[in-house]
């Protein structure tokens, strides 16, 4: 009888002792996380991925997740160097890479990455013109990026990507907008046709001048008009024919007539 009762008594150790123990000393982490173990309130450092122990009650571990965080920076009131009243939202996008650091060096790793967002993010567009943000606006991604990631840089976080979502404009100021875009287009045509004119006046100038060297020309393009208007209009038209055209049959004629034999005695 006592056998069962000092059997009964290890197996409650095993199930009330010895399995929470084990439990409590069994970790897994998974390939995109790290464990971060701290043993007696002193860093080890990172362990992971897969199955690892741990002392229990003298261990303690703190997950992190390696993975890109997607951070939304709500639409921020910003007033451009040129006085320009916009909302302008961003997205960014970073991921822990010293696990350590992150637990060690800040609090809430997450919350103060998006605050030095937030702030950068209108300090760089209050410096910068309505224009050039419009213009160039991979240059300020780029110099957003620069910035925050030097910040977060000692908490052991990599800023990979901030891009400036959306660009809110004043009613008063997409008006002005459209009629600086209409007026440019409006330049931009006229500029055009004056330069059709130009290249127009000077083919007309080859053509007087190629005209002027060769005489012949003219006659063949007043042929020319008269099989165009034949062909196009089916009507009586009269044209007139300058006397220079029949100049030259008419000295032809002059010249057989004189050359007949007798034609002087007549």
């Amino acid at each position: 009888m006592e056998r069962f009762i000092n059997l009964g008594i290890i197996i409650a150790i095993i199930v009330f002792v010895i399995v929470p123990l084990i439990g409590a000393a069994v970790r897994v982490v998974q390939e995109y996380e790290r464990g971060v173990i701290f043993r007696l309130g002193r860093l080890v450092g990172p362990r992971g991925p897969g199955l690892f122990f741990i002392v229990p009650f003298v261990d303690r571990m703190v997950k992190i997740d390696l993975r890109v965080v997607t951070m939304e920076i709500p639409p921020q009131e910003i007033i451009t160097r040129d006085n320009v009243s916009i909302r302008v939202s961003a997205v960014v996008y970073f991921r822990v890479i010293a696990p350590d650091e992150a637990v060690t060096r800040v609090s809430d790793y997450v919350r103060a990455t998006f605050q030095i967002a937030q702030t950068t993010l209108r300090s760089v567009l209050g410096q910068s013109e309505l224009d050039e943000l419009l213009a160039n606006r991979d240059q300020i991604n780029d110099r957003l990026q620069e910035i925050i990631d030097t910040q977060t840089g000692p908490w052991g976080i990599k800023v990979a990507t901030v891009e400036v979502k959306d660009v809110e404009l004043p009613d008063i100021m997409q008006r002005a907008m459209a009629r600086q875009a209409e007026a440019e287009r409006e330049k931009r045509a006229k500029i055009i046709h004056a330069e059709g004119e130009f290249q127009a006046a000077q083919t007309l100038a080859n053509a007087a001048r190629v005209i002027a060297s060769e005489p012949q020309t003219l006659q063949l393009r007043y042929l020319q008009t008269l099989t165009e208007i034949s062909t196009e209009r089916n009507s009586t038209i009269i044209f007139p024919v300058p006397i220079d055209l029949l100049a030259p049959f008419f000295e032809e004629a002059l010249s057989r007539r004189a050359a007949r034999p007798g034609t002087e005695a007549r």
